[in-house]
């Protein structure tokens, strides 16, 4: 059959598309390797509107009941599903085109993909997402989530009148910084290049708080700690060995992967292989495409964003199957 919607994606933004859909009556495949995205991982997230505070995990099953309490018959709910590639095929009549959704089956008890299935639908929604660049240094893995991690936002307010580090020393970086000078007792910057690559006037103003300092040439070679994060050993190019840097939190903003392989050659992507949207209606550089999140060239990145961008492209989804 043909649906009128694929939705790729288990997040938020995948989530809230799915709901709507469903209240709008819109046939829909909803594919998912797993629900939740990247805030699975934490302990408690206390941004998240109309909660006061909730683990990932606990999130991740409520998204979940949400979307399967209004799945009807209207959701087609493909749990534990990859999608490996989207292209554009003619449809019978009039020349116009869908989309045809090829993916794997993965079982989650086993982890590995085992046969290809292929969805055909009017339109697609990708709201993907992306996968955090890890620091990868001694004692990184053991301590994550446990006083390193990779959302301000997030986790910012667990760490009050605490000593922080944050490594990078781009955009990401500096607006983290500025969000945990809010809450931090210190604010240290490590940055890896002798040049900072965020812009300059936002480096001046996060710069200029008495409690933030930075660090150029910073080369990260351990996480401390035994049960919770006690600090970061560093060296530069000055300091001629390594130093330690006592802090209880440790926040890693060095890029990430958006989950765009999926489009290879069918959107425009930016450099770092966002997917471009018009920021008014999500919609992709192809036509019959949107896409919503962090696999998307938006400013912001969070769950609450996500979800309104993806209600956002799913209003236009409708316009454009019912009213064009």
């Amino acid at each position: 059959m043909t649906y009128d919607l694929a939705i790729i994606g288990g997040g938020p933004a995948g989530v809230a598309a799915g709901v709507y859909a469903s209240r709008k009556r819109l046939k829909t495949v909803f594919i998912a390797r797993e629900f939740g995205g990247q805030s699975t991982v934490s302990d408690g997230i206390e941004n998240w509107i109309g909660t006061i505070k909730i683990s990932g995990a606990d999130l991740a099953k409520n998204l979940e009941a949400h979307l399967r309490a209004y799945a009807d018959d209207i959701l087609d709910i493909k749990a534990g599903e990859t999608v490996t590639s989207v292209v554009k095929i003619p449809l019978s009549k009039g020349g116009e085109t869908h989309a045809d959704v090829a993916g794997v089956v993965s079982p989650l008890e086993k982890g590995v993909p085992h046969s290809d299935v292929t969805y055909q639908a009017k339109t697609v929604l990708v709201t993907a997402g992306s996968a955090r660049r890890k620091l990868e240094v001694k004692g990184a893995d053991a301590l994550e989530h446990k006083g390193l991690t990779y959302c301000a936002s997030c986790d910012g307010p667990l760490f009050a009148d605490m000593d922080v580090a944050v490594v990078g020393g781009g955009n990401a970086g500096f607006e983290s910084a500025a969000q945990l000078l809010a809450y931090a007792k210190s604010v240290t910057l490590l940055n890896r290049g002798d040049d900072f690559k965020a812009d300059p006037v936002t480096v001046k103003k996060v710069l200029a708080h008495p409690k933030m300092k930075a660090i150029l040439g910073a080369e990260i070679l351990e996480v401390k700690g035994d049960t919770f994060v006690t600090g970061l050993v560093y060296q530069t190019k000055e300091s001629g060995g390594s130093k330690e840097l006592p802090v209880q939190g440790i926040f890693v903003e060095i890029g990430s992967s958006p989950a765009t392989d999926l489009l290879d050659g069918l959107v425009e992507l930016t450099p770092y292989k966002q997917v471009i949207v018009d920021p008014k209606t999500q919609q992709t550089s192809q036509k019959g495409i949107w896409a919503a999140g962090d696999c998307t060239d938006g400013l912001y990145h969070q769950n609450n964003i996500a979800a309104g961008d993806a209600v956002k492209a799913l209003e236009d989804i409708y316009l454009y199957l019912h009213a064009s």
